[in-house]
């Protein structure tokens, strides 16, 4: 018997070596060149999340891969996070070697840990799942491979708000100090929430790969995390909850690995119903009654309230991941899904183990023992650093998950202090109000040079339709109102004392964590009905920012809920009819796929050939939308240094305007119009400006124009398309080649650049 055993596990052990050997030839047939990019990406997040283990493996402790795949996560957080907080506060430069030092240090202090723990015995790493790490690391892979492989067949940083992102990475890319100088507003910084960006340039200083191949790599990789991330998570959830049943070994082992697949596939490439009424059910009515068949677009699941029908006064937003992955947007929500994962599962597993550490009732608050204790907890204080920084990644995330984690904590503590309201409400406050002052105080360097782009709360004039709220929404918040009610269909039949306390005391971790999730998702979608925040676009759009921001984190946590909650009541629920409910949940859930086929079909063309990958290369797009300037983009990315100021025409966002200072990072004195509206506020300003360029690029004013150059410290001057049809025939040609050096001009183009005297 045990010579057959070693037998299989050897056949295993070959099988999963060449499965390993042809994702890696695979990798290499289909992105060609970009592979050594992809796989220098690959590793460096395995070593670095393989270092960080130490750590992770302490905080992960409970989870039976000891959190290998937050490590990567934790590992990248803590060392850019660090790294931005030294260069902010100007201890030293930003540059590939500063990335590499403090990264080396953070290692470092990890390996001295692990001797630590070497000592005391104490295991960091899953040195009995190896066989889970396998599958883990086999997701991440193959869903980073994809979604790579997909990004090149439109790599093109142009169109929606990619001149942005990419235009951020760029001036990062050249910028030693941080925040960099603002691209679109040359007198300025970056006013913006530009953690996202920069945890892409930093990986890209510390890989020494180029920007122009992972602006979309960042992206790629995080939608691969987007998989792998939830999947341990759940898969530990479903895992946890199933210790202790009566089942089969091989549904035991199996209803993990299902949820967590499940849990991975709903984050990060499921859609949504709107998909299947609207796109499925609605167009196959039309065919079999005769009518014309409705064409579908794939973002039309994410403008509907406000559009479908449409409403003038209350257009309004509500994304998913799996959209933001296809369109390419390297914007501040979509980076921030890993760290917003990572939080989570921290919080998982905080209060896995807390809950069972009961304060004893004689415990008392004067005690200085009892708030240390309280106050000094592991998880919390990361959390808090993670919570901080959100608020430099994407402030809407602070808010909400400050919210989450008070709510999180309100439910432990009212386990661990056994229903004692007094000490549950000074505790709970205590330790939101010092998570709070950590998160303040460790972002300090961003806020004070911060100007906020909001303008209070308002309240919601305009209110969804009731049925648009329930296509979006009602899937996931039909099964997490299921799940609630089977939990407490549970607990209080056989409960002879009912309290709140008991009946959360005697929901299982893993249940409690998906009612917590399922809730406040539900709590998401619910607050831009009654209140919103006020910005810029108050006019038409004034919920459409808010809507935006929560229910996009919504959609994350109900996916988690979903995938947890399905398969929960399917294996352990005895009612039938929570059954029944979760198995239709499951089938509507695997038709939300679909979406992903579509838009991957819609917007990146015939993907099963692989001749049609185009690659990585993010500035293809300047050959063939751009070719009277390309040469001279160029021309400024190779030669210029730093970050002089380079004049081009101003324009409308969303637009082809400002293409030079998106592709090279090189401010200029205004940029897109509206975008600097939101940022800064100050339209008086704006206009000036607008003017001032104009009067520049037409003005036969010699000394006017050298007054206005000096004004803007503008080093080089570019004219090319763009300027020619904004100014047509009032462009001074004449005056502005007298004003310096021509360093470049294309005889065939008529672009040339200025170097001003």
């Amino acid at each position: 018997m045990e010579q057959k055993n070693k037998k299989k596990i050897s056949t295993q052990t070959i099988i999963k070596l060449l499965l390993a050997v042809v994702l890696l030839g695979l990798s290499a047939f289909l992105l060609k060149g970009d592979v050594w990019t992809f796989w220098t990406w690959w590793l460096l997040a395995g070593v670095m999340g393989f270092a960080a283990m130490p750590v992770t493996g302490r905080l992960f402790w409970r989870f039976e891969d000891k959190g290998w795949i937050f490590s990567k996560v934790l590992a990248i957080a803590a060392t850019g996070f660090l790294t931005w907080f030294l260069t902010a506060i100007r201890l030293i430069p930003f540059n590939a070697l500063t990335c590499a030092a403090v990264t080396i240090l953070c290692a470092v202090i990890c390996f001295f840990l692990l001797r630590k723990e070497s000592k005391e015995k104490t295991e960091c790493f899953p040195v009995d799942r190896i066989s889970l790490i396998y599958w883990e690391e086999l997701l991440f892979f193959l869903a980073f491979l994809m979604w790579t492989y997909l990004a090149g067949f439109r790599p093109a940083a142009y169109g929606t708000e990619k001149f942005m992102d990419y235009g951020f990475m760029e001036a990062m890319m050249r910028s030693t100090t941080l925040p960099a100088r603002d691209l679109w507003y040359s007198e300025g910084h970056i006013n913006y929430y530009y953690g996202g960006q920069y945890f892409a340039v930093f990986l890209t200083k510390l890989s020494h790969t180029k920007v122009e191949l992972t602006y979309n790599l960042m992206r790629t990789f995080v939608a691969g995390l987007a998989f792998a991330m939830p999947f341990s998570l759940v898969y530990q959830m479903m895992s946890d909850r199933m210790k202790g049943q009566q089942k089969s070994e091989k549904v035991i082992k199996g209803l993990p690995f299902a949820a967590g697949f499940t849990a991975g596939t709903a984050v990060s490439i499921a859609g949504n119903m709107h998909y299947v009424i609207y796109a499925q059910i609605i167009p196959l009515i039309e065919k079999l009654t005769g009518k014309e068949v409705s064409s579908y677009w794939f973002p039309d699941a994410t403008r509907y309230i406000g559009y479908n029908p449409y409403r003038e006064e209350d257009r309004t937003i509500h994304e998913f991941p799996c959209y933001s992955f296809v369109l390419g947007d390297l914007h501040a929500h979509v980076v921030n899904i890993m760290f917003v994962l990572l939080v989570i599962a921290l919080l998982y597993v905080w209060l896995r183990g807390v809950r069972k550490k009961t304060v004893p009732v004689e415990a008392s608050m004067k005690d200085g023992k009892f708030w240390k204790e309280q106050l000094l907890m592991p998880h919390l204080l990361v959390i808090s650093v993670l919570l901080g920084m959100f608020q430099w990644t994407n402030f809407w995330d602070f808010v909400i998950y400050y919210v989450v984690t008070l709510g999180t904590v309100l439910f432990a503590n009212i386990i661990r202090f056994q229903g004692k309201i007094k000490k549950i409400i000074v505790v709970t406050f205590s330790q939101m109000a010092e998570i709070y002052l950590l998160a303040y105080l460790v972002i300090l360097p961003f806020t004070l040079q911060f100007d906020t782009m909001v303008d209070g709360i308002g309240i919601a004039k305009y209110h969804s339709y009731f049925y648009q709220l329930l296509v979006l929404w009602g899937l996931p918040a039909v099964l997490t109102i299921t799940f609630v009610i089977s939990m407490l269909w549970e607990k209080l039949r056989g409960m002879e004392h009912k309290s709140l306390y008991r009946l959360i005391k005697a929901i299982r971790t893993a249940d409690l964590f998906a009612i917590i999730m399922g809730l406040c998702a539900i709590g998401l979608v619910v607050i831009p009905e009654f209140v919103y925040v006020r910005d810029i676009y108050e006019n038409g759009n004034a919920r459409a920012n808010t809507m935006f921001k929560l229910t996009y984190q919504a959609y994350i946590m109900f996916a988690l809920t979903m995938g947890y909650g399905i398969y929960r009541l399917l294996a352990v629920t005895r009612q039938k009819v929570f059954k029944i409910i979760s198995g239709i949940c499951l089938f509507f859930l695997i038709w939300t796929v679909g979406y992903f086929g579509k838009s991957v079909d819609s917007w990146f063309g015939k993907v099963l050939n692989p001749s049609g990958y185009q690659g990585l290369y993010a500035l293809g797009y300047l050959d063939t939308d751009f070719s009277e300037d390309v040469s001279a983009i160029q021309w400024l990315k190779e030669n210029i240094k730093g970050a002089p100021v380079v004049l081009e025409a101003n324009g409308d966002s969303y637009s082809g305007y400002e293409r030079v200072s998106a592709a090279t990072g090189l401010p200029t004195i205004l940029g897109w119009y509206v975008h600097e509206w939101l940022w800064r506020n100050d339209t008086d300003d704006l206009n000036r400006k607008q003017a001032d360029i104009m009067s520049i690029y037409t003005s036969q004013d010699e000394t006017q124009v050298r007054a206005l150059l000096t004004e803007y410290g503008v080093s080089y001057i570019f004219v090319g398309s763009k300027e020619r049809e904004k100014y047509e025939d009032s462009l001074n040609n004449a005056l502005l080649q007298s004003l310096g050096e021509i360093v470049f001009m294309d005889e065939d183009s008529g672009t040339y650049i200025v170097k001003v005297d």
